[in-house]
């Protein structure tokens, strides 16, 4: 069996081992796992019960790594979309009025095109037409980004005033405290050359927040799913006819654009820390993954959750060491057995797995010096990207920042030349979504 896989993910040739990738996969998967009890609990607000969507959450992360490790066999994690959830839930239900089900069937609609954009390669087409300097600033964008959501998660900053917007969180407190103790010891580890130190740090992390009472030790390790109520209450309820309505063109408009360009952004701000990029800043077959997404996002809708995608999350399985597809298999596995063992997987509370982002996030920074200080007409774009990502908790808003004014500083500076054609199309659309995006 060893043997098996060593051929078919060609780990020789990747420089890797079964080892290393299932070690990979473990960190992935940890710091991917609190998906399975947040996106329920965000989808709540929609009206979409709690226990069916658990369900419906791990189905499709489980689905859609499966695809991408066997399939475009990379170490990438899919999951349902952060943001994505958020926006269906609080805007397109609860402030716009439609009902989950019309939101799926625009998920959905999302998914169909993506698909038919992907098989045509019109999407591989467009992340060709990106330029280095936003591939780069995408990594670093993502690697602030997770950071930023690091440093919430565990306590270390919190919500402050309308002045001053972020302050620091209560350092004296044992939940933050346990925290910067974790965070500390990956930081250990690292410095002593220890291969899965972001794993064994969330382990250890979360194996001392059950005795100092941070959470709770679960009170069983197995619990079967109810799939007959996933079944009989959310999965293929979506309501596709509903979604064909002019009023709702700025709802799958807004759908399409925030997964096309979550998508490509992570892909390839995630591959270049991973070294997959070519010397030319493309991610080889990269309409492979992109299949795996689209297909990923189809089946969620269809399972009852929202749009799927690649996990940004998955830059902490690659720099445990995961290099092909195998860590994504290992991942995939983890999240049917979590099917079974939700009470122990959802377990690690945020303190555990914050400081992990943290670590990810600071190692993701390296890409940041091969951008063109410079040149301005690369250097604005891609400022736009990293500080928009951030200060917005939007990933996508950033991309589409950089797509925009990218065009506009080539225009002033005269160099119309650097400009590929994709990006005019990139520029349209992303121009589109400020104008189209239902701000509340």
């Amino acid at each position: 069996m060893g043997n098996i896989l060593v051929d078919f993910f060609k780990l020789k040739e990747l420089n890797t081992d079964i080892r290393t990738e299932i070690i990979a996969g473990l960190t992935t998967f940890v710091t991917v796992a609190y998906i399975i009890v947040v996106n329920p609990a965000i989808l709540a607000a929609a009206g979409i019960p709690k226990g069916p969507s658990m369900i419906a959450t791990i189905l499709s992360a489980a689905f859609g790594t499966l695809l991408m490790g066997i399939y475009a066999k990379r170490p990438f994690a899919i999951a349902p979309y952060m943001g994505e959830n958020a926006f269906i839930a609080y805007t397109v239900v609860k402030t716009l009025g439609y009902s989950w089900q019309t939101a799926l069937g625009a998920i959905f609609i999302g998914g169909v095109l993506f698909t038919l954009l992907t098989v045509l390669r019109l999407r591989s087409w467009m992340a060709q037409a990106i330029p280095q300097s936003l591939k780069y600033s995408f990594a670093v964008g993502i690697g602030l980004f997770l950071t930023f959501v690091g440093l919430t998660v565990s306590g270390l900053i919190k919500v402050g005033t309308p002045d001053a917007p972020l302050k620091v969180g209560q350092i004296n407190t044992a939940p933050v405290m346990l925290a910067v103790f974790g965070f500390l010891l990956i930081a250990f580890l690292m410095l002593k050359k220890v291969k899965g130190a972001i794993l064994f740090g969330i382990l250890a992390t979360t194996l001392l927040s059950f005795p100092l009472g941070i959470a709770p030790v679960p009170e069983r390790l197995v619990s079967l799913p109810n799939f007959s109520g996933w079944w009989n209450e959310i999965c293929l309820k979506l309501d596709i006819a509903g979604a064909f309505t002019w009023g709702f063109f700025a709802v799958i408009l807004t759908v399409f654009l925030m997964d096309f360009l979550d998508t490509m952004g992570t892909l390839i701000g995630v591959s270049a820390r991973a070294g997959f990029l070519d010397e030319e800043g493309n991610l080889p077959e990269i309409e492979k993954p992109m299949l795996c997404d689209a297909l990923g996002t189809i089946f969620g809708s269809l399972s009852g959750t929202t749009t799927t995608g690649t996990f940004i999350e998955s830059a902490a399985g690659i720099e445990a060491g995961g290099k092909s597809g195998l860590t994504a298999l290992i991942c995939s596995a983890l999240f049917l057995l979590a099917l079974l063992f939700t009470p122990l997987f959802t377990a690690v509370p945020a303190v555990a797995y914050g400081p992990a982002l943290i670590i990810v996030g600071l190692l993701m920074l390296e890409p940041i010096k091969k951008i063109n200080f410079h040149d301005y007409t690369e250097l604005i774009p891609a400022f736009s990207v990293i500080v928009l990502m951030s200060f917005t908790f939007n990933i996508g808003v950033g991309i589409t920042a950089g797509f925009v004014l990218y065009p506009f500083v080539k225009i002033v500076a005269g160099k119309t030349k650097d400009i590929h054609p994709g990006l005019w199309i990139l520029g349209i659309l992303s121009l589109l979504f400020f104008i189209f995006y239902p701000y509340h």
